[in-house]
């Protein structure tokens, strides 16, 4: 059986850095930390069984077997470069690149994208999913809105709206019993998205239910916590800014929570200069965003 390659975002780190001789370099150009470009190399020589750097105090330095895998991997890159811009639109008019997270784009920006093109007809609008952190840079976005910390936001990025989790269910799921006791919710399905700060364990406990049974549903992503709750599933502990659209229109109902901030949140950012149509998808998307979290209310 043919042994599988190493991950491309191994080699896009070797690429960069053999490019800078610095992963502090490299990890700017790559939107990653440095200590993800250091450890991408680690991964890589590991995998070829040979050091690909000289770590210097004021750089790297490439060795013997670096030096011979520079040529096929910069030339490999080209290629990818050279082949997905086939795919790229043409620069005819305004084109506007927004590049966020598959459950953003899907639960928050495409119920209202026929809204923008109203008031913005002249601009098309290009949407790229991204999963990791550099496929931002692959992406050359005009606009970026990123899920995560503060701490690994861009400079110029800023939070938007706020990050406060909320407890939603489709109002099926939910006929027939009393919202306002705990009590009574915590019997049905609750869905647990992994990798935020805050689980239905602590929030339980907030709210006084020591005795809080364990998720039935895992899932990795708020976007699909939202679909499987608008589907009737279960309770889902999720992001407000995500399921505001699905509470506006009467897809989930918002169940009683204390006022619960999030560490993560989803942060925005323009990138490159400030121009008309950067700006004018910024100001539309604070005024979603605004009448989005207007539907977090508790009835």
């Amino acid at each position: 059986m043919a042994k599988s390659l190493p991950p491309l975002t191994w080699f896009r780190a070797f690429d960069a850095s053999a490019r800078h001789l610095n992963f502090t370099s490299a990890a700017q150009e790559l939107g990653l930390t440095q200590s993800a470009v250091s450890q991408h190399i680690r991964a890589l020589e590991a995998r070829l069984g040979a050091p690909l750097f000289l770590r210097k105090p004021r750089g790297l330095a490439l060795t013997d077997a670096g030096r011979h895998l520079v040529p096929d991997v910069a030339a490999a890159m080209a290629r990818l470069r050279i082949a997905t811009d086939a795919f790229e639109p043409a620069a005819k008019g305004d084109i506007l690149t927004v590049a966020t997270s598959v459950s953003f784009a899907q639960w928050f920006l495409a119920p209202g994208l026929s809204d923008f093109r109203r008031r913005f007809p002249d601009i098309r609008v290009r949407l790229v999913t991204t999963v990791w952190p550099d496929d931002f840079v692959a992406s050359n976005a005009d606009v970026e809105i990123r899920f995560g910390l503060a701490e690994v936001a861009d400079g110029g990025a800023r939070l938007l709206g706020n990050n406060r989790m909320v407890a939603v269910a489709s109002p099926e799921l939910v006929q027939g019993v009393s919202v306002d006791d705990w009590q009574n919710l915590k019997v049905l399905p609750l869905i647990q998205p992994v990798g935020i700060s805050d689980s239905w364990t602590k929030v339980m406990r907030t709210l006084g239910q020591e005795d809080c049974p364990e998720p039935q549903y895992f899932v990795d992503t708020h976007g699909l916590a939202v679909d499987m709750a608008v589907n009737g599933a279960g309770i889902a502990l999720t992001s407000g800014l995500i399921a505001g659209p699905s509470l506006l229109k009467g897809r989930l109902v918002s169940l009683p929570l204390p006022d619960i901030q999030a560490r993560e949140g989803y942060f925005v950012a323009i990138k490159g200069s400030v121009e008309a149509a950067k700006q004018g998808f910024v100001d539309w998307l604070d005024e979603r965003v605004s009448d989005s979290l207007s539907a977090l209310e508790t009835p």
